[in-house]
């Protein structure tokens, strides 16, 4: 296929993508839910076709081609050549820019379908009318429909207990308009943008994973040993003084090499783009619905301010005719006179142009409310998200499939896992108190986190069968003051569920036999 045939055929699919508005307000319904996924598979497919033969074209390195018409080092050129080789380069240099960006917009919306396809497949699932066998809708679609008895009647379930975000779909860049959606944003929605993305990249330089080291030291035979040995990051300050404790003071590192890794939770900056910007603008979506209830009970003059803001988006855009409308300054300066004359006569300012009292309290109550409450929402939500992710999967699960977070990591190191050392709860208060989510401030999250991995680790060959529903949330029963109603209502499992774990959980950690402490210690190492 040729180039610019390759270039307008994405660019077509992509347009048709975008004026395809994606409704989410009916998706209990499986007609609706099915046919969504059904539509966004199969785009998904068609996009990973266009990027395969995008990548076959070399469209990952479009410059290269550039270097073929630039003059010869150490060779006189005339300067005709000159001209025609900056022609050739100019041509080539578009060329070059097309190709980049329209396989920067595929890759951004093959990332975005896959958000969308991974909060669809945890929302719900289909269960046999005949045989009551469950299937994914993934698996629905690959048996067209059908059970594996030959029945075709299904019943749709939804998954309350499952970690999924569906409302955010619709503003995912599904299209690859990540740059149209992060120029839509205003300044409390850029700064949210921001906070989000550092939460799933962290803007820091690598952090040491592992130090590997090339030992000599003597065994009890007197006789010299080399070995290659691993040591964790923890290890980091006093990796000699660990060595020696292993292996004896007389041991002597003959290589060191530190193994460093960057600390991103989401390891794909399209992924991570994506799902920053959906989340901050169902956030946003969010704010609107709540924000005029909370300003209400919260200011001494809710009608005041709107009439505040109102006057001063009345004459911020005006200009008058006898000023050049290229003298800024005196627009500027008309535009404050204007706007101090109009608050006068409402009886907000004095005649000294002093601010009332009262308004001023009130703009710098919702000043705060925007910079501490609402701007957190979208961080908030996915820190949550993530944090309930990792504590209700399985380490296999999160290794074959990643749910709606592509690319997340299987773990979280000790940097990493500081993200979640701010609960904010004065954020999850509003949520709860003024919409239907369900958040709990969990105090420490990033212990918790760490006590999850470590337990994971215990339980690698254990033949017990776990629901990791209920284990997350008897993780946090256990290690927090948080009443287990509580608990299962944020995770929307039985109580008695959470009280089973319980006990498997003591049963690991604590195991009463003699037999059992011997296999415990076997699958430990």
């Amino acid at each position: 296929m040729q180039e610019s045939v390759l270039v307008n055929k994405a660019e077509s699919y992509l347009k048709e993508i975008s004026e395809d508005s994606i409704v989410i307000d009916d998706i209990e319904d499986f007609e609706n839910f099915r046919n969504l996924y059904f539509k966004l598979d199969d785009r998904l497919k068609y996009l990973q076709d266009l990027k395969e033969d995008m990548d076959d074209q070399g469209y990952t390195t479009p410059f290269t081609p550039i270097n073929k018409y630039g003059p010869k080092s150490g060779k006189e050129v005339a300067i005709e050549e000159i001209g025609e080789n900056s022609r050739h380069n100019q041509i080539f240099i578009t060329r070059a820019n097309a190709k980049k960006n329209i396989l920067e917009r595929v890759k951004s919306a093959i990332d975005s379908h896959k958000v969308a396809i991974g909060n669809l497949e945890q929302f719900g699932y289909v269960k046999c009318n005949s045989c009551y066998k469950k299937y994914s809708i993934s698996e629905y679609k690959q048996m067209g429909g059908r059970c594996s008895c030959a029945n075709q009647g299904f019943t749709f379930k939804i998954r309350k207990e499952a970690t999924q975000r569906v409302r955010i779909i619709p503003y995912l860049p599904l299209s690859g308009n990540y740059m149209v959606l992060r120029s839509e944003l205003g300044g409390y929605g850029r700064e949210s943008l921001k906070k989000v993305l550092n939460i799933l990249k962290q803007e820091r330089k690598g952090v040491v994973k592992t130090i590997s080291l090339r030992i000599r030291f003597k065994d009890k035979n007197n006789r010299l040993i080399r070995k290659k040995i691993t040591l964790d990051s923890e290890y980091v300050n006093n990796y000699e003084e660990e060595v020696r404790r292993i292996y004896g003071r007389n041991v002597r590192i003959e290589a060191l090499t530190f193994h460093r890794t960057k600390p991103a939770i989401i390891d794909d900056k399209h992924a991570r783009t994506a799902l920053a910007l959906a989340y901050v603008k169902y956030g946003e979506e969010i704010i609107d619905s709540i924000k005029e209830d909370i300003l209400k009970r919260r200011l001494s003059d809710f009608k005041r301010l709107n009439k505040y803001y109102e006057v001063i988006s009345q004459y911020e855009n005006q200009s008058p005719d006898f000023i050049d409308k290229y003298d800024l300054n005196a627009i500027d300066s008309w535009r404050k006179s204007k706007i101090e004359e109009e608050f006068i006569k409402l009886g907000y300012f004095d005649k000294s142009g002093k601010m009332n009292r009262s308004l001023r309290r009130d703009l710098k109550i919702r000043d705060n409310i925007y910079k501490n409450t609402f701007v957190n929402i979208a961080s908030v939500l996915i820190i949550w998200d993530i944090f309930k992710y990792y504590l209700t999967t399985s380490n296999n699960s999160r290794r074959i499939n990643n749910g709606p977070f592509p690319y997340i990591r299987v773990e979280l190191d000790r940097e990493q896992r500081k993200v979640f050392q701010n609960t904010h709860s004065n954020v999850i208060e509003t949520l709860n108190n003024f919409t239907d989510i369900k958040i709990i401030p969990v105090p420490e999250m990033d212990l918790l986190l760490y006590e999850k991995f470590k337990f994971e680790k215990e339980i690698r060959n254990s033949n017990i069968k776990f629901n990791h529903v209920a284990l997350g949330a008897a993780l946090i029963y256990q290690n927090s003051e948080i009443s287990l109603e509580n608990i299962s209502n944020a995770f929307n499992v039985n109580e008695s569920r959470i009280k089973k774990e319980i006990k498997n959980i003591d049963s690991i950690k604590n195991p009463k036999s003699d037999k059992s402490r011997e296999f415990l210690n076997l699958i430990v190492k």
